[in-house]
Parts: structure tokens; C-alpha cells; sequence
């Protein structure tokens, strides 16, 4: 039995837990479960909001949950959360977001997934009058600042990610780790030319009808999964596929929940026979859509790692996507790349891997091949290294 006199007390902010917060909700699940699974000697107290409280179900004895039902960016994070930290007596907490309370009585390691709200802020992006969006990013500057000033560690997940930092708020280096997110495991056993064939003759294949009738998909299709913040750049993609698909042979499914930014391209872009708007899904339901796809495109004007075309690569699926930021960093060769800011050179490289099977293929085989450069289990393993080093 280890001694608890060399065990540390580690707090982990997990208010994002679960996929209904997309990539950072991905990352800190996926964070804790492989912590569970690689470290039975340290206790761990994991801060859930009531929202989430019960779609965690501790798996390792050392796990604990706690109720901090604190409303993100909210005035609540800033007052209570600390006094629950400071009650837990935690050694450490690991903050994987950059909204870290201005007063935090405990070391902490802060995870920065990306300077978006720093780099590309437009009014655009926010639904608040012009004081109160002014007062935002105020407010965000002085947090982040004051987080990466305190924090003992930072984690980026990407150099792309640790140069920004560096760039805008110049954080010491030498308290910066670069650990990449994890990918998925491949999610087909057949692939190359019989991979269509496979899906057909598997039970969600035979189901095919059923869900393409349930999000009104037709023809053959295109596939984004993501939110519809203004960097994502989505109306630049439409804007390229109504011009690539002028016979009208294709459709192009957006994946994503219908939030304000979602049906602002709704109203933009009314032609929901060609443009379809799924909503959020099932993961049965997007692991279909992923396997049926013609190929993924992800348009993004700035990511911190860019998970999304990761995961249709696990999948099988020929991935064209942005050159900007750390994607071709985390891609490599595994997509084909084109200007995010040019619908021209959108529709050519999009045209020019829907004309040839042989650059699918080259595509989808690179894309097997990269996805094994990141483990969830590697980055836990290297996140539990950062706390004990701190």
C-alpha cells in the first residue's frame, strides 16, 4: 500500500466534462479516464457542475466527485470556486481552460488550447451591446494574463498554441509543456477500395435509409462537424460548395448544435435541400455519417489542435482543410490543404480531390498513419508528469 504521506491531493476543474462541450469537453474526459487508468498511488477530487455531476462515474476508488456548480466566466467562478478549492485542500489543480479564478490558494496547472478569443474577436462572434462586449474582453485579458503569471505549469497543445502564448502574453518558456491531445482509434477494419462495401453490409449500413431520411440527405454528401463560431469560417465554406455544386449532384451536412450562429447561416444560407443542418447527433448516428461521407472538410481560420479532422481520419475519410494556424502542424500529410480566406482556391482543392480516387486513397491511407502520433494515454501519462513536477 503506498503511503499516503507521498500521496498528492490533486484537484482537476472538470465543469467542461462530456461532449456536449465539444473539443475542450472531449479533452478533459478523456483527460480523467486515462488518469484512472494510469495512476492508482494519487487522489484526485474532479469539480463537476450539476449538469454534468452524474455523466462521470468514477471507475478508480482514488477518484472523487465534488459538486462545484459554478457557472463559467460567470462572477460565481470568481467568488465561490475558490473557497470550494481552498475547502478541499487540494496540493494542486489542474485548470484546462484558461478561466482560472483571480485568487486560487493552490498551485495550478492551466491548460491554453488556443488564443481564438484574442485572435480573432469581431463583434460578430458575440451577442453582447458594445460596453458589455468591451467589458468581456477586458475581462478575458486580465484573467488569462494573471492565469499564465501564477500557474507553475502551462500546458499548450500544439507549438502553434505555445508560440502564441509566447507572442501575446509572454509566459516564461521554461514553464511551458507542449502535450498534444489524443486522437481516435481507427474505426474501420476494412479499408482501401472495399471500405464502402464494408459499410453497406454493416447493421448501421443497412440502416442507412433511415437516417438519411431522418436528416434529409439525398445525394452524396460533404461533411463538417463543429460549431459555427464566425473563425470556423463556415460561410466562406458554403459560399464554395454552392459554387462547386452547380448540377446540384452533392449536399454538404453541417454537424453541430442549432445555437444562434447556427441559424444565422440558416437564414444566410435557405437552401436547406443542398446545405443540410443536422443539428447535434448521436454517436451512433455521427459514426454514420462519418462512414458515409464523401470526404470532411474543416475551414477553420485558427485552431489550437484541430481534433475534428482527426477524427474523420479514423474513419477512413479523405480530409481538405485549412492551411491556417497548427493544422498542417498536427495534420502533416494527411490532408490536402487549401487558403481558409479564399473561396476560389476552396472550391479548386475540394474540386480536385472529389475528381481523383487515387489522391483519396493516398489521403486516407496518411490519415491511419497520423492519427497513431497522438494518444490520450500519452498525454495523461505526460499530464500526470507536469503535476508531479510541479
Amino acid at each position: 500500500m503506498e503511503s499516503k504521506k507521498n500521496q498528492l491531493r490533486i484537484g482537476i476543474d472538470a465543469r467542461f466534462y462530456g461532449p456536449r462541450q465539444k473539443g475542450l469537453g472531449r479533452y478533459v474526459q478523456k483527460l480523467i479516464e486515462d488518469l484512472e487508468e494510469i495512476d492508482s498511488k494519487n487522489q484526485y477530487l474532479v469539480f463537476l457542475r450539476k449538469e454534468n455531476y452524474a455523466d462521470y462515474r468514477p471507475k478508480n476508488s482514488n477518484f472523487k466527485k465534488v459538486l462545484a456548480d459554478y457557472k463559467w466566466y460567470g462572477l460565481s467562478e470568481q467568488i465561490f470556486f475558490p473557497f470550494k478549492i481552498w475547502q478541499s485542500r487540494v496540493d494542486l489543480i489542474h485548470f484546462p481552460h484558461f478561466n482560472v479564478p483571480l485568487i486560487c490558494s493552490a498551485p495550478f496547472v492551466v491548460t491554453i488550447h488556443d488564443l481564438i478569443l484574442k485572435k480573432f474577436a469581431p463583434r460578430r462572434a458575440s451577442l453582447l451591446g458594445p460596453v458589455r462586449y468591451w467589458l468581456k474582453n477586458l475581462g478575458y485579458s486580465l484573467v488569462i494574463r494573471l492565469a499564465l503569471k501564477r500557474a507553475g505549469k502551462i500546458i499548450a497543445v500544439s507549438n502553434y498554441t505555445k508560440e502564441d502564448v509566447l507572442k501575446y502574453f509572454k509566459a516564461g518558456p521554461e514553464k511551458i509543456e507542449v502535450i498534444y491531445e489524443g486522437a481516435p482509434e481507427i474505426k474501420l477494419k476494412v479499408r482501401g477500395p472495399k471500405r464502402k462495401i464494408a459499410i453497406l453490409a454493416s447493421p448501421a449500413g443497412r440502416q442507412n435509409s433511415k437516417l438519411f431520411e431522418k436528416y434529409n440527405i439525398s445525394k452524396p454528401y460533404l461533411l463538417y462537424v463543429g460549431n459555427a463560431y464566425p473563425h470556423k469560417n463556415l460561410e466562406r465554406l458554403i459560399l464554395a460548395f454552392n459554387q462547386l455544386n452547380q448540377d446540384g449532384n452533392l449536399q454538404l451536412v453541417l454537424v453541430g448544435e442549432l445555437d444562434y450562429f447556427y441559424r444565422r447561416l440558416q437564414k444566410r444560407f435557405s437552401d436547406r435541400g443542398r446545405v443540410v443542418f443536422a443539428d447535434f447527433v448521436s454517436d451512433s448516428d455521427l459514426a454514420a455519417l462519418y462512414q458515409n461521407a464523401v470526404l470532411y472538410v474543416f475551414p477553420s481560420l485558427c485552431e489550437g489542435f484541430g481534433l475534428p479532422p482527426l477524427e474523420a481520419m479514423a474513419y477512413g475519410l479523405p480530409v481538405v482543410c485549412s492551411d491556417s494556424s497548427c493544422l498542417p502542424e498536427v495534420l502533416g500529410e494527411a490532408a490536402k490543404y487549401f487558403n481558409p480566406e479564399s473561396v476560389d482556391d476552396m472550391v479548386r482543392k475540394i474540386s480536385s480531390v472529389l475528381g481523383d480516387k487515387n489522391l483519396q486513397e493516398r489521403l486516407v491511407s496518411n490519415g491511419f498513419k497520423r492519427i497513431k502520433k497522438y494518444s490520450w494515454r500519452q498525454m495523461a501519462e505526460k499530464t500526470l508528469k507536469t503535476y508531479l513536477d510541479l
